[in-house]
């Protein structure tokens, strides 16, 4: 009977890293490499690992997060080649942070069903803020620190619970669904005047830009992650889209070879046929 081969460990996939960074004998391409031109493959793994879970590809998944750990233990040898910190500091300094934040899991069992617990997450992180001296003697502000690479949407609604948080909000969703309408008219008279042959398409831009904030602002207002709402609408219009070009392909045409008179109409019937109707 053969054996399975030996499982592997952290402790190989470390080694793994140190040899492909190993001077002269290492990969030359990986040699190459820093944080900043590592960075878009780590946030291009954290993208894959999301969409693993939106199809609930869990084979996938398992792949996935072996390529987001592969990240972690890039820019921790990285790190650690710079003399700055190494891999076991980073998972010194996370599990400390964990335990740190979950008292009630970790210490006091008692806070955990209790009204304690009630912004306890978020009263540890400023206590954690005070003691680095991040406080308002630091004259921080409070929107600093949410990072500028996240994506746009997401980024906005971070920026915008950091404003709540000291008072900065609507009062309910009416007046953050009369701020759409305002944003979608200036930005309608905008495009307008440049139809005119006047205008500035930079006013355009910022006006849509003005128009997708107050959207994302809309979103928290509902309790909806806008990106995974636009995800969601993205995957329908593939979908629906995709229909389309079977419906003509079975004619033996391509979309090219249509009108949009034809396509809307089996844009439509794609609809139905996902309704069930």
């Amino acid at each position: 009977m053969t054996e399975s081969p030996k499982r592997k460990t952290m402790d190989d996939l470390l080694a793994v890293m140190a040899a492909l960074r190993t001077p002269e004998t290492g990969c030359p391409w990986d040699l190459e490499q820093d944080f900043a031109s590592i960075a878009p493959y780590t946030i291009e793994e954290a993208y894959e690992v999301a969409d693993a879970i939106e199809r609930g590809d869990m084979e996938g998944l398992a792949e996935e997060l072996g390529d987001l750990l592969l990240q972690v233990v890039y820019h921790a040898r990285m790190a650690a080649e710079a003399g700055a910190f190494d891999f076991a500091d980073v998972v010194d300094g996370i599990a400390t942070k964990m335990v740190r934040r979950h008292p009630h899991v970790f210490g006091d069992l008692s806070v955990r069903n209790s009204v304690e617990m009630t912004g306890l997450w978020e009263r540890i992180k400023a206590e954690e803020k005070a003691a680095r001296g991040d406080g308002a003697d630091g004259a921080k502000s409070v929107l600093e620190g949410v990072p500028m690479t996240l994506p746009s949407l997401t980024r906005a609604i971070k920026l915008q619970n950091r404003a709540a948080k000291v008072g900065f909000d609507w009062p309910g969703l009416g007046p953050v669904f009369d701020k759409a309408k305002e944003e979608l008219d200036e930005l309608e008279v905008e495009m307008q005047a440049v139809a005119a042959g006047g205008g500035d398409r930079d006013k355009v831009t910022e006006e849509y830009g003005d128009f997708l904030f107050v959207a994302a602002n809309l979103a928290r207002h509902l309790g909806i992650d806008p990106e995974a709402a636009l995800r969601a609408a993205n995957g329908k219009f593939v979908r629906r889209f995709s229909r389309v070009e079977e419906l003509l392909a079975r004619d033996g045409r391509s979309p090219e070879a249509s009108d949009l008179a034809e396509m809307d109409r089996l844009w439509d019937q794609a609809k139905e046929e996902e309704a069930g109707t």
